[in-house]
């Protein structure tokens, strides 16, 4: 059935906007066939027989070593409008047809794919929060969190690299930087030119961030910054990172500042990346400080109120990163069914034994549940109810879940799960993170409690 056309640019249309009108896509990368033509008003899909065709992808890199697998993504029970499916398709095809072939080459080697994260930024997904006057599609939190899961499912540490750089990077100098900020660094952020990071954590403080001791001392025209941040997402490829340091360190959480800082500058380096258990190939590092001097233009928000623009950013990471255990128990799942229906025991897929659809069952609606309270509180962020509690309890809650459910695909496959031939074991890994990263699961559960204790007291 022909899908009616809606007034308003569709997602995928929106992600062509941030290219020169009048530039012709016969092919949006070099290895994909899309056509697609940019202009004024002039935005179109290729037809096909039954209606609004998605883009038709040719793939030049090499097939998987691992079979491909259907996914069991239901966009009707997820609730999304044709729309919201269409753009969520699209991501999901570039992602299975170009990412998810090189998943466990990026794991195996511990080596970020640029190439990838440049082609993510030609599609426009590192912008998708981002008005179009600074190349973004103007979309909202709901799209980015769909861009996350579907990128997820190809690759967890892909799509932690691209979490970090398009929300807790370039959303916080959307959000919060001047007209001169925005022009100077959000268009090669954009479009994958660069890559943003974002410099919260240090060796003896994490979701304490009232103890950070990197200090930015006042000095003629700006400051410098002296001391470590640890465990930075990006910090060894990143060339502009948001970093948070003490400006008046007596004053608590009221003494924070936040700066764009840019690689290169004196005084600035990285440490070794770091060899980690899981979300390898998302480079990991220690950043280190020592008097790197910062010009005064590039404080970002207001000077000693760093943390107004950390907490508010908190909130929407851990709502987009939500995403990402999301996408991987799809992988997840999608893997251990398709897999279950083909392995033999006793004469029969191990699928039709009724433990096995026990466990089926149990996945399939860990998934569904999660899945529906993170797009019910991204749509509530997109309406501006922005809820500490749910931002927390989404990812708090997806998480677990996905920890869960990557654990029992990985049963369902038996000795095979164990073995790094098979993609399970590494999607096990890389959902731990989600248990530490972005805030711990103790410190989400605190969150939650103390907003309603918050409540509470102004009722009484």
């Amino acid at each position: 059935m022909v899908r009616a056309r809606r007034k308003q640019s569709s997602s995928a249309e929106c992600i062509a906007r941030n290219l020169d009108p009048g530039t012709e896509l016969t092919s949006l990368f070099p290895t994909m066939s899309f056509t697609l033509r940019t202009g004024v008003n002039n935005l179109r899909f290729l037809k096909c027989s039954s209606g609004l065709c998605r883009p038709t992808l040719r793939s030049t890199f090499p097939v998987t070593s691992g079979r491909r697998y259907a996914s069991f993504y239901n966009s009707e029970v997820a609730g999304l409008t044709d729309e919201e499916a269409e753009f969520r398709d699209t991501v999901n095809d570039f992602a299975q047809k170009y990412i998810a072939p090189r998943a466990a080459e990026i794991d195996r080697e511990n080596k970020f794919p640029m190439d990838l994260h440049s082609e993510l930024g030609a599609m426009g997904l590192h912008g998708i929060t981002v008005s179009p006057e600074y190349s973004g599609l103007g979309l909202g939190y709901l799209h980015h969190t769909l861009a996350m899961e579907a990128i997820s499912a190809a690759s967890g540490s892909l799509a932690l690299s691209y979490g970090a750089h398009s929300n807790l990077c370039i959303n916080q100098i959307h959000r919060w930087g001047t007209e001169a900020q925005k022009k100077k660094y959000l268009e090669p952020l954009v479009k994958g030119e660069a890559i943003g990071s974002l410099a919260m954590s240090e060796p003896g403080s994490g979701s304490d961030v009232v103890s950070m001791t990197l200090r930015a001392d006042k000095v003629q025209g700006g400051y410098e910054l002296t001391g470590n941040k640890f465990w930075i997402t990006n910090g060894p490829t990143a060339s502009t990172l948001v970093v948070y340091a003490k400006t008046e360190p007596s004053k608590g959480s009221k003494g924070i500042t936040a700066f764009i800082v840019e690689r290169g500058w004196s005084g600035f380096t990285t440490g070794p990346k770091l060899d980690k258990f899981g979300m390898r190939g998302s480079d990991t590092c220690e950043l280190i400080f020592e008097k790197c001097f910062v010009p005064e233009e590039n404080i970002l928000g207001q000077i000693n109120r760093g943390a107004a623009v950390l907490m508010s950013g908190l909130d929407l990471e851990r709502l987009v990163l939500s995403g990402g255990p999301l996408g991987l128990m799809q992988a997840a799942f999608d893997y251990a069914v398709e897999y279950v229906h083909d392995r033999k025991q006793f004469g029969q897929p191990v699928g039709t034994f009724q433990l096995m659809q026990g466990k089926i069952a149990d996945m399939y609606t860990k998934m569904n549940a999660s899945r529906s309270y993170v797009y019910a509180v991204a749509r509530a962020c997109d309406k501006g109810k922005i809820s500490r509690r749910d931002c927390a309890g989404a990812i708090m809650y997806s998480t677990e879940r996905a920890i869960e459910v990557a654990i029992e695909a990985q049963q369902c496959l038996g000795g095979n799960g164990y073995i790094n031939e098979y993609p399970v074991g590494r999607i096990v890994r890389d959902a731990r993170l989600y248990a530490v990263g972005a805030g711990t699961q103790e410190i989400r559960r605190m969150l939650i409690g103390r907003e309603f204790n918050e409540e509470l007291k102004r009722d009484v």
